[in-house]
């Protein structure tokens, strides 16, 4: 009989994975970033250990929603004051000043909630507003995520 294989901190192996968000389905985009996050694609995926790969995503104020999600769907926040519920469409925050966090949030609420294996595999993460990062030095692989199912395109 044999027995399951569990992966140590130190034997995991982290690739870097290059992805261009223009005109990509955002909830598409956000699942196949969790499930790299997590480590889930792995052969080897140990649920306690974070096995999940470093995801660098770039273009993401060209990302897009389906149907009226842009002016439909809002995102809740609370000041901690009596009141203080505060709320933006998912519109004004890609034409604003941190367009970045739509697919931050998307990708959040994926993940393992409030633990710090989760804090840890979500700092993996890293979204660019144009086309330009700071991780060249770490030849990170891209992957052609548009080509992958037609479905995954925004179509005109």
């Amino acid at each position: 009989m044999k027995t399951t294989k569990f992966l140590k901190t130190a034997e995991v192996e982290k690739k870097w994975i290059l992805l261009d968000a223009e005109d990509i389905i955002l909830g598409r985009l956000a699942t196949f970033i969790a499930l790299h996050l997590r480590g889930k694609h792995r052969v080897d995926y140990t649920p306690h250990v974070d096995c999940g790969d470093h995801v660098v995503v770039i273009n993401v104020e060209k990302i897009a929603l389906t149907g009226k999600k842009r002016a439909d769907k809002i995102y809740y926040r609370h000041t901690g004051y009596v009141g203080g519920i505060k709320s933006v469409t998912a519109g004004k925050l890609l034409d604003g000043r941190f367009p970045e966090r739509v697919l931050k949030k998307a990708v959040q609420r994926m993940l393992p909630k409030e633990s710090p294996l989760a804090r840890r595999q979500f700092s993996n993460l890293h979204l660019y507003v144009g086309p330009e990062h700071k991780h060249e030095a770490q030849k990170p692989t891209k992957i052609d995520f548009a080509s992958r199912n037609p479905k995954n395109v925004k179509r005109a």
